[in-house]
């Protein structure tokens, strides 16, 4: 609809805004309040990567040097994508926890010894993400032979932000390789098939009938 001239002087007075668009009113009214959704959800910034790899978002996290931006780009030369290197802010939409990078940082990385990477520059527009869903968070740290590893996944460990829970794993190794294993599995799950419970009853099994 036409703005008629009283609309239009009555927002000049008043220094406000006038926009109009050729978009339907319903159509208009649920982009916005969708976007208004994701920018004025709770925010947090954290120290991480964030990469999506098999459709499943996975927040890389560890001490600084431990190698969070170099097992992202291996999975990035393997057709993953990235969403934030460094850091990642985190917002609560509804019953999610999304993903995003600083503006300034967006679809660059920081190699040590090597330096700052566009990797949209680098390895095309297919390689980078926006916004990513957080499903799963992995923790990477030095191996250690005192530490008691979990070898099986029976058990499930979660991490929390912003009130929602969100499936964590260590691994104490750095390349990309088992990032992506990790994040296969956890799809995997979604879908209703857990390997560590499969074996896990199949050695049950075998043991009540003596073998």
């Amino acid at each position: 609809i036409e703005p008629d001239s009283c609309m239009i002087d009555a927002c000049r007075n008043a220094g406000i805004p006038l926009l109009q668009s050729t978009r339907m009113t319903t159509e208009l009214e649920a982009t916005i309040i969708s976007w208004l959704k994701v920018r004025m959800a709770p925010m947090i910034s954290v120290h991480g990567v964030l990469v999506d790899v098999y459709g499943e978002g996975v927040l890389i996290m560890g001490d600084s040097g431990i190698g969070k931006s170099e097992a992202a780009l291996e999975l990035i030369k393997r057709g993953h994508r990235l969403v934030a290197d460094d850091v990642v802010e985190l917002r609560k939409v509804s019953d999610d926890t999304v993903g995003s990078a600083p503006d300034i940082t967006r679809h660059f990385i920081e190699l040590r010894g090597i330096g700052i990477i566009d990797v949209k520059q680098m390895f095309g527009v297919e390689c980078v993400k926006d916004t990513q869903s957080i499903n799963m968070v992995i923790k990477l740290a030095d191996w250690s032979k005192d530490k008691d590893y979990d070898r099986l996944g029976l058990k499930d460990n979660y991490t929390e932000f912003l009130g929602n829970k969100v499936i964590c794993y260590d691994i104490p190794v750095r390349p990309g390789r088992n990032v992506e294993c990790a994040a296969v599995n956890n799809r995997a799950k979604k879908m209703g098939y857990n390997a560590a419970q499969v074996l896990y009853e199949r050695v049950t099994a075998n043991m009540k009938n003596g073998n």
